[in-house]
């Protein structure tokens, strides 16, 4: 992965609903670091800085480095994140440290290509129904892909993309499958257009 993210952060002392309400006034978003065998700590975030780094997709599904003004850094992953309903504001931030030699358990989001270029679509009029836009996996953080690419190029009409045809990264699986999921959940798909069969294109 190419992109490399770092989120600055410093310890919160003040917890509560009207703590995290005058952080909030000050530019400031709350937020829990957790996991590698620690105990949890409070820490707050610059708002801005946060609000551009999710403007990327990759930020979701990348190891970031959680830069503490105390100068010791962590090595992270996003959680969860609450937003506003309306207005483009982060509420509350959770992160995952990471530990070099455990699995993590991340959703990573899917990139489908040659979509324009299938036969089924340019030649057929076949019309491509998205079904899943991102896929849980498993994997050591040294593993972790950016997105999962599914390649459509050789998808024929009427046929169906699953999840135990996607062809993931070595060290990578899928964790639906690696708990008992059902392999035939369907990913991608291509369909005649409505109205009736599709027909070459001219």
């Amino acid at each position: 992965m190419h992109n490399k993210f770092e989120v600055t952060a410093e310890p919160r002392s003040m917890q509560g609903k009207s703590a995290s309400r005058r952080l909030r006034r000050e530019g400031k978003v709350p937020a829990i670091l957790y996991g590698a065998n620690k105990a949890p700590a409070s820490i707050q975030l610059d708002h801005n800085q946060m609000l551009l780094h999710t403007e990327h997709e990759a930020f979701y599904s990348h190891i970031l480095t959680l830069k503490m003004s105390t100068g010791a850094d962590e090595k992270v992953v996003l959680k969860a994140m609450q937003r506003h309903p309306v207005r483009q504001l982060i509420l509350h931030v959770d992160f995952l440290r990471i530990d070099e030699n455990e699995e993590l358990q991340l959703r990573v989001p899917i990139h489908f290509i040659n979509e324009d270029t299938c036969h089924a679509v340019k030649n057929e009029g076949g019309v491509i129904s998205h079904l899943m836009s991102d896929i849980e996996v498993l994997c050591l953080p040294k593993d972790l892909p950016e997105y999962i690419v599914v390649d459509l190029a050789e998808v024929k009409l009427e046929e169906t993309v699953h999840i135990g045809d996607l062809k993931l990264p070595a060290g990578v699986r899928s964790a639906a499958i690696a708990h008992g999921g059902d392999p035939m959940l369907p990913v991608v798909a291509i369909h005649a257009p409505r109205g009736g069969d599709a027909t070459p294109a001219a």
